[in-house]
């Protein structure tokens, strides 16, 4: 079975060279724009990609005939989103057009990430079926990304996931989790919003996700995501808490008192019993994530010391 991940630069992508490097029934092909960045390159193979590219794509996938393509590349950083539509456009939805066409014309099923951001978050935590309604740029460029999917793709599923955190070697940026360490470490205050809802997800547990459907060649919709449902606020709190950190650093905001460019949705989180039911997915606790995370910071250091 041969499996292409594009965006395997990226947190999830590299999550996933971790898993499918190992798998020896599986053709892993990772790819990205630019240079490979994972640290051990045996066990698979990188070709250079950029999605945006519609000649570069097709190209690609019709040479290599893949049974299964992971799309990981967005654009994600939601206010540059804001601020570049065109940028936004050619990854989040033109390179997803691309896909779906050279997906169709090898024969090749299509898993896509996608958002919470794409809902208006009136209430939460939702299930697959939930209308969505997106408050900002980038939550409309994913759901004309996905519906380009459902209208046109022949082989398809869409996992939709929430806040995802983590950590790998080389990092392209930073995420919530470690931000507030970090920045804690420092012993810089912090003002986190209380008035915006998640069910963060630990990046291995979205790699999992992507895997189980893969292997199953699932089809549909699927949210995948962590089962507890916080508040960012409450969120930083639980990292300081865990790493033992000052938590009179953190200051409690509401979304105006931030003034963010795009706006959020204010209660978003995911149900995930369907892809718990239907692909045997297994998310990890918050704070057990944080134990993983505290494991892999300590590799690190010891792996950049030596």
């Amino acid at each position: 079975m041969k499996v292409l991940v594009t965006g395997s630069n990226g947190l999830l992508g590299q999550k996933l060279t971790d898993y499918y490097r190992t798998r020896i029934d599986i053709e892993y092909i990772a790819t990205a724009k630019g240079n490979d960045r994972y640290s051990n390159q045996t066990g698979y193979t990188y070709r250079s990609l950029d999605i945006t590219n519609k000649e570069e794509v097709e190209t690609l996938i019709s040479g290599i005939k893949p049974d299964v393509v992971i799309n990981t590349a967005a654009m994600t950083n939601v206010d540059a989103c804001e601020g570049d539509h065109a940028g936004c456009d050619a990854l989040n939805v033109d390179a997803v057009k691309y896909l779906v066409e050279a997906c169709n014309k090898s024969n090749t099923h299509l898993i896509h990430l996608s958002t919470d951001f794409i809902f208006d978050g009136t209430h939460g935590p939702v299930t697959e079926d939930e209308t969505p309604n997106p408050l900002s740029y980038y939550g409309n460029s994913k759901l004309k990304a996905e519906q380009e999917i459902m209208a046109n793709c022949n082989s398809w599923a869409i996992l939709r996931t929430v806040l995802v955190y983590g950590v790998v070697n080389d990092m392209s940026r930073s995420n919530i989790v470690l931000w507030a360490k970090t920045n804690l470490e420092q012993g810089k205050t912090l003002n986190v919003v209380g008035d915006q809802f998640r069910t963060p997800t630990l990046a291995e547990d979205l790699a999992q996700g992507c895997v189980l459907a893969a292997d199953k060649m699932a089809q549909g919709i699927y949210n995948i995501s962590g089962i507890d449902y916080m508040s960012v606020f409450d969120l930083v709190y639980r990292v300081a808490d865990y790493f033992k950190l000052d938590k009179s650093l953190l200051n409690f905001s509401t979304s105006e008192g931030i003034k963010q460019p795009a706006k959020r949705p204010p209660i978003t989180g995911f149900q995930v019993t369907k892809a718990m039911r239907e692909l045997g997915y297994q998310p990890h606790r918050f704070e057990d994530g944080l134990a993983i995370i505290e494991r892999q910071l300590t590799q690190l250091t010891s792996n950049n010391s030596i």
